[in-house]
């Protein structure tokens, strides 16, 4: 096996792609280890979104929301009317369509 040059090696590390794929590799570790910080993983999804705010703003139909968005016409009722609260990531996604519509419209029109 050939053996690689200390200065190969210095001239590696110099490299800031390879500085910041090891520190990923290190904190993907110490995660998987459960060393790490689980504050600074987790995922902090709103409690609650108003659902027909954000629609209204958009200018949309309950129908036209869910297909443009990609969820069911029901769902989007039953969210706006308080029968059922939306799962984790879509709580997540209404935020983000909230916050930013064009990003998410951009992301979908490219799919």
């Amino acid at each position: 096996m050939k053996k690689t040059s200390k200065r190969k090696k210095a001239q590696v590390r110099k490299n800031p792609n390879f500085d910041r794929i090891m520190r990923g590799l290190e904190e993907a570790t110490a995660y998987a280890r459960g060393k790490a910080d689980p504050k600074k993983y987790r995922v902090h999804a709103p409690a609650t979104v108003d659902v027909a705010a954000i629609r209204t703003k958009l200018g949309l139909t309950q129908e036209a929301f869910a297909a443009r968005f990609g969820f069911s016409k029901g769902a989007v009722r039953d969210w706006e009317q308080g029968r059922k609260v939306p799962e984790t990531s879509a709580r997540i996604l209404l935020k983000v369509i909230e916050k930013r519509p064009d990003i998410v419209l951009e992301v979908l029109d490219a799919a």
